[in-house]
């Protein structure tokens, strides 16, 4: 029994009846994924085999935010040039797939797997070869569920390394997994400040005669953050840029003027994520920052320690956390200096 193009009214009421309201977007790690789609084969010239209709499903899983595996199964309805004879073709693959921007509703990806072709002749035996695929797509969400996609293959077959094209369209139904926590929207956040701080004053490392006002606040203060607002990080990343580095170097001699105060470096991330892991990654890039001034020699190890805060304590809310190259998201992922006065 052969596939119709019915799947595309079935495939767009499914659709609508996953999405919801305004929704974080997003490739979340640890879901399943089920993918209907449509679309054309095309055949290599000396196959002596129409291009014809494909269709088909994929079933996947997102091992994190960039990584999937999917397999895949493609139906083929073709007919032989000469004799024009019906020739089913079923092409049935695994592929890994690398998505880029993946907390955004546009997400981009490529793709490379592997399986079989065969195609049924109906008079005779069936041929059966080993084929690769790789190519790219994109995926559009709608919600937080459901994403429109489209894809291009080059599949390679090895009877006779015949080269195909393969092309489709449909949609990815996500199930489970790790969802984006959202933040209420049109205010903002209200966080308590860590316990252990009983009076803090934030002062700007780029302010005009800062080492005074360091040498004043220290008075008052238990807490003195000195920000060095040029310190940022690229979306989920821990890697001190060349740039974060010339500005560390240039500004650290502040801190190297004070050597009666302990340092703790913390760090912060955007609001895109869950809070577990937005927690590893301010920690993870907090420990940058030290390992770099450690290994240059810039700051004892004895006078430095670490914190991250995660989401906590944005220097600016985000209205949309999904939305990762926003304002607001690159002012949230940096590192700050904390002085702890003795």
């Amino acid at each position: 029994m052969k596939l119709t193009t019915s799947v595309i009214p079935v495939c767009l009421m499914l659709a609508f009846m996953f999405i919801s309201g305004t929704v974080a977007a997003q490739n979340r790690p640890g879901a399943m994924t089920l993918s209907p789609f449509m679309g054309g084969y095309v055949f290599e010239g000396n196959q002596d085999l129409d291009k014809g209709p494909t269709y088909g499903l994929g079933l996947g899983y997102n091992l994190d935010k960039h990584w999937a595996l999917e397999a895949v199964l493609n139906y083929i309805d073709s007919e032989f040039d000469t004799t024009g004879r019906n020739a089913d073709a079923y092409l049935y693959h695994l592929d890994g797939l690398y998505h880029f921007r993946p907390s955004g509703k546009l997400v981009p990806y490529v793709a490379v797997g592997a399986g079989d072709i065969v195609i049924d002749h109906e008079w005779a035996h069936n041929d059966r070869d080993f084929a690769v695929n790789y190519g790219a797509g994109l995926k559009y969400f709608l919600s937080e569920n459901v994403a429109l996609r489209g894809d291009v293959r080059h599949v390679i077959s090895f009877d006779r390394t015949q080269s195909n094209l393969l092309y489709t369209v449909g949609l990815t139904f996500l199930f489970g997994g790790e969802k984006a926590k959202k933040g209420p929207v049109g205010a903002p956040r209200v966080v308590e400040a860590p316990k252990e701080v009983e009076e803090e004053v934030v002062i700007m490392a780029s302010e005009p005669k800062v080492e005074e006002k360091v040498m004043v606040a220290s008075a008052d203060a238990k807490v003195i953050v000195l920000a060095f607002e040029d310190v940022h990080f690229d979306f989920d990343q821990s890697t001190l840029k060349p740039e974060a580095q010339t500005i560390l170097k240039r500004n650290i001699q502040l801190l190297k003027e004070n050597p009666q105060t302990q340092i703790r470096i913390a760090g912060y991330t955007s609001a895109s994520g869950s809070e577990a892991y937005n927690q590893k990654l301010s920690e993870r890039r907090a420990n940058a920052v030290q390992k770099y001034l450690i290994n240059e020699g810039i700051i004892a190890s004895d006078r430095l320690s670490t914190i991250g805060y995660g989401e906590t304590n944005p220097a600016m809310y985000e209205a949309a956390p999904e939305d990762i190259y926003s304002k607001a998201a690159k002012a949230n992922m940096r590192v700050l200096f904390e002085i702890i006065v003795q």
